[in-house]
């Protein structure tokens, strides 16, 4: 298909040393990772966090997730830890980011981390962000390309929708390959997640060879993802219906939906991996389609489904 989009640009090697000049200059630009694409900026430079938080209306006191490519510089800015090792090893690169105590001599941009004395921290699979990390050669500080609270993008044309010409520059990966935040684990005390991702507390476990919890009501924001409102697409979300009301939009699940016009199948063959990856797509989908409300049927809480409950609970937040 045929770019209509004047900002978004071929992922070759020339155009990725462009997005690494715009990097350089304190720019901020639209990169894909595995999970959603990212608005990314120079994690050490000031001017480049304030960019970003300026463009996604962001709370000056919401920490931004720096994204490294491998240990060499991490080391640097964070005190690593046994259970981190392990996690590193079983799942780096890919869709978990983690929370470590900083080190005081970090570089890392005091409003990137709001000021905290911890960092989130994740290293991407995507080759098109791991390949801008190499050449770039400085951590990225890089939230979802998204306005606060709203749904995270996971194409670059979604990038291009939601900011228009105020992102002069986005790499386009394609499609993203989860298509849902990744998980977020907090190894500053006894390991908990933050955030249900597309690595679940199970496998996290069998990794540590310790049992862990979800943490629940935290009052000190560590990471993105826990304020209540957020991953809305901007018009009403109901969970957990058995059928929608009238002119309202129905998000479902399996077989036994007939495909009829306000009927949206997130996986015609109940795969909630597939579903996970069409959760932001079928309901900015449904927004552009002019609906006023969503009815989502109750969705398995069992492996990525925890994640994707967790993404419409917020969504359905008033």
């Amino acid at each position: 298909m045929k770019n209509i989009y004047s900002n978004i640009y071929e992922a070759n090697l020339t155009n990725l040393k462009k997005a690494k000049k715009n990097i350089e200059n304190n720019n901020v630009i639209g990169m894909p990772t595995e999970t959603v694409y990212g608005l990314a900026g120079n994690a050490y430079s000031n001017k480049s966090v304030k960019k970003i938080f300026r463009l996604k209306k962001r709370p000056n006191f919401n920490p931004l997730i720096i994204h490294f490519r491998d240990l060499k510089k991490l080391k640097n800015e964070v005190i690593l830890n046994k259970d981190f090792i392990r996690l590193y090893k079983a799942f780096c690169p890919g869709p978990i980011t983690f929370i470590l105590n900083k080190k005081k001599k970090s570089k890392i941009s005091k409003m990137a981390i709001a000021g905290k004395k911890t960092i989130a921290v994740r290293f991407p699979k995507n080759k098109i962000a791991r390949s801008l990390l190499k050449i770039v050669n400085v951590p990225l500080a890089a939230p979802s390309a998204n306005i606060a609270s709203k749904l995270s993008p996971t194409s670059a044309e979604d990038v291009a929708d939601e900011f228009g010409n105020k992102i002069k520059f986005i790499l386009d990966g394609g499609k993203c390959r989860f298509g849902l935040e990744s998980t977020i684990i907090d190894l500053t005390t006894k390991p908990s997640i933050l955030r249900p991702g597309i690595i679940s507390k199970e496998k996290i476990q069998k990794a540590l060879s310790k049992k862990i919890k979800n943490r629940k009501g935290i009052k000190i924001i560590k990471s993105p993802g826990q304020l209540k409102l957020h991953y809305s697409p901007g018009i009403p979300v109901k969970m957990n219906k058995k059928y929608p009301q009238k002119n309202q939009a129905f998000i479902c699940l399996g077989k036994k939906f007939r495909n009829t016009k306000n009927y949206f199948n997130l996986s015609k063959n109940g795969s909630l991996h597939e579903a996970a990856n069409n959760l932001y797509r079928t309901m900015r989908k449904i927004k552009k389609a002019k609906y006023k409300s969503i009815a989502v049927i109750k969705i398995p809480n069992r492996g990525i489904g925890q994640a994707i409950n967790d993404r419409l609970k917020k969504a359905s937040k008033k």
